[in-house]
């Protein structure tokens, strides 16, 4: 079996280092907001060439955190793109906020930037670009367009960990930058986890206070906030994690490139990455996933879905977006096949899965 995924394999290396993390955490009784907690924070920030990084309890709570501490007026607009995962519109709409989607552009998994421009309106008090699959939004040409108005870029970096805008890295392009560190990401914790990054001291201090309750201080509660913190034995496992990412991200560069190289069908569609992607999925469109999804199960090798729905298609979406229709977004939607790009996968491996791709 070709897994999707192996996690156990990717830590393999690093299992005693972690364990003995973990047994010091246990030892001391040092659980919330312990000494690991703040080397992480500070070895992500260092990563991301951030300022500042506030760990949470989830991507999720980090995107909504992000939106609270800002105490924008009630129905405020945030423009996410139509092709995402749910959390991002949920942490608008459990933010108080009104969320405003603009389709991706053709054959990208990113938000079209002209049609960004369209949708901005006096209500528009946020962007919220999403880094989806690792290819990054060009953060830059939103800032042009958005240049003198009173408009903050909040980007979801949750597929994107150490990837690039040019030189700089995300985490360090927007006013804030939220992260998943859920165990399936290119830096992912053993359970859920998030962090936030920014270059604002204001904004710092905000979310590093909101998500523990509201309080900077043992009983002294300056906000209704979050009880938003980032375990302390999760800390101690993505503290030797991250030291493997920039090596992953380069295998999963190269395994792109065989990719990108080797399928060669024309029932098969790739889509385009940026320069900078971190390619956190590889995904295709194919017009009979069925068929697909048979033969991959036949010879064996593991696949996914990255998203079966867009944002106005979601159950619990739909009604905030009546009649609404966005053609690129539904079309990858209704097409895509995620084949594997964990970074442990063998020259065998590939061979096979191109193989079988090429023979579909």
């Amino acid at each position: 079996m070709i897994k999707f995924l192996d996690i156990k394999k990717q830590d393999k290396r690093i299992n005693k280092k972690i364990n003995k993390n973990i047994e010091n955490v246990i030892n001391r009784n040092n659980f919330i907001l312990g000494d690991f907690v703040k080397k992480f924070e500070l070895a992500f920030a260092r990563l991301c060439n951030s300022k500042y990084a506030i760990s949470c309890a989830n991507g999720t709570d980090a995107l909504t955190i992000a939106l609270k501490i800002l105490d924008l007026p009630k129905n405020s607009e945030v423009i996410i793109p139509a092709m995402t995962y749910c959390s991002t519109a949920f942490a608008v709409i459990n933010a108080g906020l009104k969320p405003v989607l603009v389709d991706i552009e053709p054959l990208k998994s990113t938000i079209c930037i002209k049609s960004l421009k369209n949708k901005i309106n006096n209500k528009t008090r946020v962007i919220m670009p999403v880094h989806l699959y690792g290819s990054v939004v060009d953060i830059n040409e939103i800032k042009k367009i958005i240049k003198r108005k009173n408009i903050l870029i909040i980007d979801d970096c949750s597929q994107a960990h150490g990837a690039f805008l040019g030189k700089k890295r995300v985490g360090s392009i927007s006013d804030i930058s939220c992260f998943s560190l859920y165990p399936g990401k290119n830096l992912g914790a053993y359970g859920d986890a998030g962090i936030i990054t920014t270059n604002n001291l204001n904004f710092y201090k905000k979310i590093n206070n909101f998500r523990n309750l509201g309080s900077s201080k043992k009983f002294i509660h300056t906000q209704v906030g979050f009880n938003s913190r980032l375990d302390t034995i999760q800390a101690a496992v993505l503290i030797e994690k991250i030291k493997l990412l920039k090596q992953y991200n380069l295998k999963r560069k190269k395994i792109a490139e065989y990719y990108d190289k080797n399928i060669s069908n024309n029932k098969i569609i790739k889509i385009k990455y940026s320069n900078g992607s971190v390619y956190h999925q590889y995904v295709i469109l194919v017009n009979n996933k069925k068929r697909l999804i048979n033969l991959f199960k036949k010879n064996k090798i593991q696949y996914g879905f990255h998203y079966p729905k867009s944002i106005n298609q979601i159950d619990s979406l739909k009604k905030f977006f009546k009649s609404q229709t966005f053609s690129n977004a539904e079309n990858l939607a209704k097409k895509c096949f995620s084949i594997p790009i964990d970074p442990n996968l063998n020259k065998k491996n590939l061979f096979k899965i191109v193989k079988t791709l090429n023979l579909f």
